[in-house]
């Protein structure tokens, strides 16, 4: 990136961020303006004149008029504006379509207008200028970076509007500033194959010794890029000397001629590296990047558990959430590095807050941005220009603060999404605080996790499936389950409860063979989910889940040999 178009990039971020914050201020005030403006925009579509939003002047008649609705009321209307019909839920022309990636549930379609690209586009320059400065503050700079997502479409509608992956659509409408900031050519996230496309998007930022950061959706995406790496350490440092790519890699003759147009040898920086690796035994980003600022991915939720092992591939490297996002809309924006709280995106979106005691109501009364109180947990619900309107997407976030006087939140899991052998109802969040800690207290770093129940119906025990990272020894299991036991009583209060008497019997631990859940995640690429989209459960009520994985060794606590 030259420097003048560096200076430009970081000078407009700053300024759109500063404008934020300002508004940060003025929080009733800005959402108020959001939701009347939309209203008027959208008051002439199909769903806009079926519940009169011409005539809503208020929030309060908003709120008494619309109701809370999830997405399968909406589904009828998006697959209309599938075939190609216009008007439906949003005025403005649809230039675009979601396809949700349906890791958590079913999949989704989500009508993109340019108005809502850019309520997005505006969102992630603000965190580019929170970023800008938390890095600056740091002694740390903003610079090119790497990216490994697709860019692959799946598709056109009958109506001639393509589709596919949000992420996907995100690079492709906003491809002249992605360019700018990638350090490898636009053209190495065409392949469709995912081990051949990390492999040239290495390839290609290799040759930047100044590389400043690494995105991926989620953390586990941002350790494979790293695990990639380290096993093709000799490959890549070939090519590089050579000026070659390699020829195994699975690459469309068109797209490998792009790729070598753009190629050519550099055997100095080959043995820089390959100096590195006869030292250190290995390739890592923070070896071969010394000047690597940032790392940008998903934080909360079940993305906490894999940040314990990002040390030992990124040393110090600040980790940035940039936006809390889905494929609907967009939450809010990260202030700062190695923080969770993210700061309500209020210009992108109008936001009501369901306490707990209303989840299961009806009709649920809503608290706004402003009435939030911190420590709460709520549903969110959202309003923005995707057509959507008092949208429950199901998100569980927490605030932990106000940002000004807008409130900070953190995702927690999602509603519904928990786990129960009779009604304790443990959630992702509860699982993933517990094996967070018990790596702690163990100093044994895991693969991945995943608590599932035993097929018993009637007395269903809870099974602790890990996988050790490689060449990991967990030397006393037995006192690790009941290290288990001991913390998830802690964190899930009803779990606690309903414990004594067996009603729920004790749980085993179950030590799942190397590679087991590299076995699952490409059981979910052949359901049709995008690598880069890629979300692993931490808890399931699937008894099936695992079927088919080896288990070297199952735990149980002493005197538990009953089923």
């Amino acid at each position: 990136m030259s420097n003048y178009v560096l200076l430009l990039l970081t000078t407009l971020t700053r300024q759109v961020k500063a404008n934020f914050v300002n508004k940060t201020h003025q929080t009733e005030a800005v959402q108020e303006r959001f939701l009347l403006t939309l209203l008027r925009r959208y008051c002439n579509t199909e769903l806009g004149r079926k519940w009169g939003l011409r005539e809503i002047r208020t929030i309060d008649q908003f709120r008494d008029r619309v109701p809370v609705l999830p997405y399968s009321e909406y589904q009828p209307y998006t697959e209309r504006i599938f075939q190609g019909e216009s008007n439906i839920l949003t005025p403005d022309p649809v230039v675009y379509i979601n396809l949700t990636s349906g890791s958590t549930g079913s999949k989704k379609l989500i009508p993109v207008t340019k108005r809502f690209q850019n309520s997005l586009r505006g969102a992630n320059l603000t965190s580019m200028g929170f970023l800008a400065e938390a890095l600056n503050r740091r002694q740390r700079q903003f610079g090119k970076l790497l990216l490994t997502n697709s860019v692959q479409l799946l598709g056109q509608t009958p109506g001639g509007v393509k589709y596919g992956a949000t992420s996907v659509g995100v690079l492709r409408m906003g491809k002249f500033l992605y360019k700018q900031l990638f350090s490898h050519p636009f053209e190495t996230l065409q392949p469709g194959d995912s081990l051949t496309r990390h492999y040239v998007c290495l390839l290609f930022a290799l040759r930047d010794r100044t590389m400043r950061g690494m995105i991926a959706n989620f953390p586990m995406l941002l350790l494979r890029t790293a695990s990639y790496l380290e096993t093709y350490a000799e490959d890549l440092i070939r090519d590089l000397e050579k000026g070659t790519i390699a020829n195994w890699l699975d690459l469309e003759s068109g797209i490998r001629s792009q790729l070598e147009h753009q190629w050519s040898a550099y055997p100095e920086r080959a043995q820089e590296l390959r100096d590195i690796l006869h030292h250190e035994g290995r390739l890592t980003p923070k070896r071969v990047w010394s000047e690597l600022s940032f790392v940008a991915t998903a934080r909360g939720g079940t993305s906490d558990f894999y940040f314990q092992r990002f040390p030992d591939y990124f040393g110090d490297t600040p980790a940035f959430g940039a936006v809390y996002s889905s494929a609907e809309a967009t939450f809010s924006i990260y202030p700062d590095v190695d923080t969770d709280g993210s700061v309500l995106a209020i210009e992108s979106g109008f936001f009501e807050f369901v306490p707990q005691d209303q989840w299961h109501a009806e009709h649920p009364k809503t608290l706004l941005a402003t009435e939030v109180k911190i420590g709460e947990k709520y549903r969110i619900l959202t309003t923005n220009y995707s057509g959507f309107y008092r949208y429950d997407i199901g998100d569980v976030v927490e605030v932990v603060g106000f940002y000004n006087k807008t409130p900070l939140i953190v995702f927690r899991y999602r509603h519904g999404g928990t786990m129960s052998a009779t009604t304790e109802k443990t959630t992702e969040h509860h699982a993933t605080q517990v094996m967070q800690a018990l790596q702690q207290e163990f100093g044994v770093p895991l693969e991945d996790f995943c608590l599932t129940l035993s097929e018993s119906i009637v007395t269903p025990h809870y099974l602790v499936n890990i996988e050790l990272a490689l060449g990991q020894h967990l030397e006393n299991s037995q006192t690790f389950l009941a290290s288990f036991e001991r913390k998830l009583q802690e964190a899930n209060t009803s779990y606690a409860i309903k414990r004594p008497g067996n009603y729920i019997p004790t749980p085993r631990l179950r030590i799942l063979a190397p590679g087991s859940f590299a076995i699952l995640r490409q059981r979910q690429l052949e359901r049709g989910v995008p690598d880069s989209q890629l979300k692993f459960p931490h808890i399931s009520n699937d008894r099936q889940f695992l079927a088919g994985l080896e288990v070297l060794e199952e735990v149980r606590l002493p005197g538990n040999s009953g089923d």
